[in-house]
């Protein structure tokens, strides 16, 4: 081989390795920033109310539910700080992400006009912020956006990022009156669900469907470490043809792409690996307007959805991993490798 095709063949491997390298610490870099910059607009007094050392178990306080947080919530904010919170959530979350995130927080006014609430228990500024550890490039730390239907957790380690739990919610699923009437935030996630249950025949519903009555929420709820335990696994992969695994592989993409694409790409990876140890499972009723749940289960990761609430009008759905929420796994490989 001539000297210059070698130099054209190591230019172009390391464009491969730069591209990699940037992928991986996108989501990282840009979080890092974002983290000074809004910790850097806050007082004395809302920093310590923001900022948790990175140990402290409040990092594992997640839910879901309209309940007061620890950390600094919108309401709170100058325009300007929330304008510099808002651009902390941009990092972590991709341009879909974004739009489903603001409007299941904007639901909580429909939701005031709907009770007649005070603005105390349903207000679209109570959502908390809060930082663990000391935002750095190469450092260990992690930060959560957080509030009714809202719960993102991220965790960083020396550039690399874990996502779970990732909760999306919406109150009502569908907005059925006023002026923004026809509203789902998140149809994509309950069409998609529902699309591939009716691609299966008679014969895979027999097993993908594990119960006709629906769970009252997601079966891992808020809980800590997620678990099925002694749930069926529903109807697995390798039992579907090539269109149902695509619709399958459609389903999955809707809530990998929630995140930036090193994120999405991480997640997207984790179901490739897991080929043909994917299954889903369905409980509930079939057609639209019933109370129904599915789950997507990997050796890896866990999807579940849940729509039964509110005359089956108030989706739950979750991204759990099953030894990386909270960054367990990551920080474990982290700490391994600097022990070494």
């Amino acid at each position: 081989m001539s000297p210059a095709k070698i130099r054209v063949g190591l230019a172009a491997a390391g464009l491969v390795l730069l591209t990699s390298a940037y992928t991986r610490i996108q989501t990282a870099s840009s979080a890092t920033d974002a983290a000074q910059h809004f910790l850097a607009a806050l007082s004395p007094e809302q920093r310590a109310q923001a900022t948790f050392p990175f140990p402290d178990e409040q990092r594992f306080d997640w839910h879901f539910i309209p309940k007061e947080r620890k950390g600094l919530p919108l309401r709170e904010m100058a325009s300007h700080q929330k304008q510099l919170a808002y651009a902390l959530l941009t990092a972590g979350v991709s341009q879909r992400g974004y739009t489903k995130a603001v409007t299941i927080m904007s639901l909580d006014d429909v939701l005031k006009q709907m009770e007649s609430d005070s603005g105390e228990r349903r207000n679209p500024e109570k959502y908390y912020f809060t930082i663990f550890g000391e935002p750095k490039a190469t450092g260990t730390w992690g930060f959560r956006v957080e509030g009714h239907h809202v719960s993102l957790n991220w965790t960083i380690a020396n550039g690399r990022v874990a996502s779970t739990p990732s909760f999306f919610g919406a109150n009502p699923a569908e907005v059925r009156q006023g002026p923004r009437a026809g509203l789902r935030v998140l149809a994509r996630e309950e069409d998609l669900g529902r699309e591939l249950l009716m691609a299966l025949t008679s014969d895979q519903k027999k097993t993908a469907i594990v119960t006709k009555e629906a769970p009252k929420d997601i079966i891992t709820f808020n809980n800590r470490e997620a678990a099925l335990k002694g749930e069926a696994s529903g109807l697995s992969a390798a039992k579907m043809n090539e269109k149902q695994r695509a619709m399958l592989t459609a389903l999955v993409e809707e809530y990998a792409y929630t995140f930036p694409d090193d994120i999405a790409q991480m997640r997207l990876d984790q179901f490739k690996k897991a080929g043909n140890q994917v299954s889903f499972a369905w409980a509930g009723v079939e057609e639209k307007g019933g109370p129904h749940y599915y789950r997507v289960q990997t050796p890896s990761f866990l999807i579940e959805y849940d729509n039964t609430q509110n005359g089956a009008n108030h989706i739950h759905s979750v991204w759990r991993d099953f030894k990386d929420d909270f960054g367990l796994d990551l920080l474990k490989q982290h700490y391994e490798t600097s022990h070494r």
